[in-house]
């Protein structure tokens, strides 16, 4: 996964790389897909659930620029397999999932119950906001639960199409940049609200 996905793939940073290669993603696969833990194709969960491939979670471990101390909110736990390694990256994690989602006990992990468009306000302010999943737009709800210059990385469906997209929240509100079209898992819950259409 690290020598032919990863740092083929714009994957460069080094504690990320080092990470995604200590943490056994096998253990957050479930057991009749274990051989599928590295093919970079979302693999099927309960519920109508996906986890990520490998190569969306280096991306946007990627771009998250992870800290040492950060509290990260991270949206759509599923099995926790981004949740392991944000915390093994040094972060204080907060992971919210939906009611009977995964079960998830990792340590260091702080894990909520509830719809992931309300995130976890009780632990805010945020420092980083990773939503492992592309959604149609980021909600207010979230955003501010989140520091002055938080880094937010996620992806955005435009049009049928899932973008990874970074972004820093300034003064309250949140800009957005598209990096790369990718094929990643869409969250529930995140459409956007309809237009007026005659």
């Amino acid at each position: 996964m690290v020598e032919s996905q990863l740092r083929t793939s714009d994957v460069g940073d080094q504690r990320v790389i080092a990470a995604m290669a200590k943490v056994p993603r096998e253990d957050f696969v479930p057991a009749q897909r274990r051989a599928m833990a590295y093919i970079d194709r979302p693999i099927p969960l309960a519920g109508g659930r996906s986890l990520n491939p490998p190569l969306v979670t280096g991306r946007l471990l990627n771009e998250a620029q992870v800290a040492p101390g950060d509290k990260v909110l991270l949206i759509g736990a599923a099995t926790g397999y981004a949740a392991a390694l944000l915390s093994e990256l040094g972060a204080q994690v907060t992971a919210v999932e939906e009611e009977g989602g995964p079960a998830i006990a990792l340590p260091g992990v702080t894990v909520e119950r509830g719809a992931l468009n309300a995130g976890a306000a009780d632990g805010a302010p945020y420092d980083l906001l990773f939503i492992d999943g592309a959604v149609e737009e980021v909600p207010a709800a979230l955003v501010q639960q989140l520091a002055e210059d938080a880094r937010v990385v996620t992806g955005i469906v435009d049009r049928g199409v899932t973008r990874l997209c970074g972004g820093r929240v300034v003064a309250g509100v949140l800009g957005l940049s598209s990096l790369a079209d990718i094929e990643m898992v869409v969250l529930p819950g995140f459409g956007a609200p309809k237009g007026f259409v005659f």
